[in-house]
């Protein structure tokens, strides 16, 4: 089976730190042009010119954009597509790691929810209304939207914006489908990025615990008994953008270790 995604075009937001710089840099590798975008210019900077002197194929540009701002988004993609020509794919991975708003009802934010709501869900939709009709253009487009396993479960009331983006990722696959684009929801698990260890440490204060008590909570807890690397989520996102994955759409992929034991039938 061989994947190639040469000269392609991806836009991954939420693309300076974490899942989706580690992305940008795999992608970059296999050939493909990538605009990698979020509100922090310095920090895409720093990403596009550190994946860049890895001398991959692919050209990783860096397009500041805010996902709460459609004159922003709009300008963003106008820019990419100035620079690339077309997009193919597009990743929607930009949101507040984790949530704003846990389960302390009593000390929530009403202002918190919303901003997690219009960061993810009207975010993404937001990057989908911008980019949609340069896939419908030519015929194929890939869109990956990053959610989140407590969008599974009762871990944290940001959740809903996780189940919220199941309901849109299977909704616009029936819209986009019929222009040889697919739309596909990944919820990771616990994946090794910065933000982890920063989860590691609020729950160690909050138990009277190690970090590292924690984290082998969390690999005891998990059937493959190992935590998730960057690695893990790459290469399932390049797959889901190939042809080869043309007949999965509508789809909400579990990507945790097992960890969640969720059935779906």
């Amino acid at each position: 089976m061989h994947i190639d995604l040469t000269g392609s075009t991806a836009l991954i937001t939420g693309g300076s730190m974490g899942i989706g710089r580690s992305l940008a840099g795999k992608m970059a590798e296999e050939g493909v042009n990538v605009a990698i975008c979020a509100r922090n210019k310095n920090k895409l900077d720093d990403s596009a010119a550190d994946i860049n002197s890895k001398g991959y194929k692919g050209k990783v540009i860096a397009v500041p954009l805010d996902t709460t701002d459609w004159s922003s988004v709009k300008s963003g993609v106008d820019n990419i597509i100035s620079d690339f020509g077309h997009i193919d794919i597009l990743i929607n991975g930009a949101a507040a790691p984790g949530g704003l708003v846990r389960n302390e009802i009593e000390q929530a934010e009403d202002t918190a929810l919303l901003q997690d709501l219009d960061t993810k869900v009207i975010g993404y939709f937001r990057m989908v209304k911008a980019c949609i009709p340069h896939m419908r253009n030519r015929k194929f487009g890939r869109i990956i939207n990053i959610g989140g396993m407590t969008g599974r479960g009762t871990m944290a009331l940001s959740g809903m914006r996780n189940a919220a983006l199941s309901h849109f990722t299977k909704t616009l696959a029936d819209i986009a489908g019929p222009n040889g684009i697919t739309v596909n929801i990944i919820h990771p698990g616990v994946i090794e990025t910065p933000h982890i260890h920063e989860l590691y440490e609020m729950r160690a204060k909050k138990e009277n615990k190690t970090p590292e008590e924690i984290e082998q909570e969390y690999i005891d807890r998990t059937p493959i008994k190992r935590l998730l690397q960057t690695d893990d989520i790459n290469s399932l996102i390049i797959f889901l953008s190939s042809s080869l994955a043309g007949g999965i759409t509508g789809e909400s992929i579990g990507l945790d270790g097992g960890i969640s034991r969720y059935i779906s039938l």
